[in-house]
């Protein structure tokens, strides 16, 4: 399992261990809050993975870059 802190993860990268749509190299290039207004500091809900050949991008849970079956941290 990958250890992760949420607050740190914008502009980490990722390396899929399967490619996704042939992009193997990917960069967390937003982190998504969620829309209630009621505390600016709630947990982080959401990423935004930008691929770095095609520019493409994948929304996806934070989460689930702890599964090392899918994520390796970092451009292998």
């Amino acid at each position: 399992m990958n250890v992760i802190q949420p607050k740190k993860l914008l502009l980490t990268k990722w390396t899929a261990v399967q490619p996704i749509a042939k992009n193997k190299h990917f960069l967390v290039s937003k982190i998504v809050k969620p829309e209630s207004s009621e505390s600016p500091d709630m947990a982080i809900e959401w990423i935004e993975l930008e691929a770095v050949f095609s520019k493409s991008i994948t929304r996806m849970r934070w989460q689930d870059l702890r599964d090392t079956t899918m994520w390796k941290q970092g451009w292998v």
